[in-house]
């Protein structure tokens, strides 16, 4: 019989990626050697410098995550979150992405990227306060 321990894991464990590099691995058994995760961070900052706006996100089996996209109040309805949107896809798709995917709240921002093309393809209802998530694709 096998017994373990289970731990918070170390900082240095974190930085190591070794369970990272363990599970490409064993990915690469069925789909092949990929690159790794390829990172997809922009920032907009307006004339003074000031950060108005920004995307996070990442390439990952050719698929472009994104799990930030942000704009200020300010800079709203000016065609920055379009214009963040737009380079992070062309990013991605240059890193080799094919799609892309998202999750958002449905008091956040599920119309502005049903507009640029996502679709819907499942949604967990009464996720947080009755509010519902949903999960969005795109083909690049």
């Amino acid at each position: 019989m096998q017994t373990w321990t289970i731990a918070e894991a170390t900082p240095e464990e974190v930085r190591s990626g070794e369970l990272g590099r363990r599970l490409r691995r064993f990915n690469y058994s069925f789909v092949g050697e990929h690159p790794e995760s390829q990172p997809v961070w922009l920032n907009a900052k307006n004339e003074e410098g000031r950060t108005i706006g920004g995307l996070r996100g990442y390439v990952f089996l050719y698929w472009l995550h994104i799990d930030v996209l942000w704009v200020d109040e300010e800079a709203r309805a000016t065609g920055l979150g379009s214009d963040l949107l737009a380079q992070a896809e062309a990013k991605a798709k240059h890193l080799g992405a094919h799609s892309a995917k998202l999750e958002t709240f449905e008091w956040q921002a599920r119309g502005f990227y049903v507009k640029r093309g996502y679709q819907e393809f499942g949604r967990i209802d009464d996720h947080t306060q009755g509010f519902y998530l949903a999960y969005m694709m795109k083909k690049l």
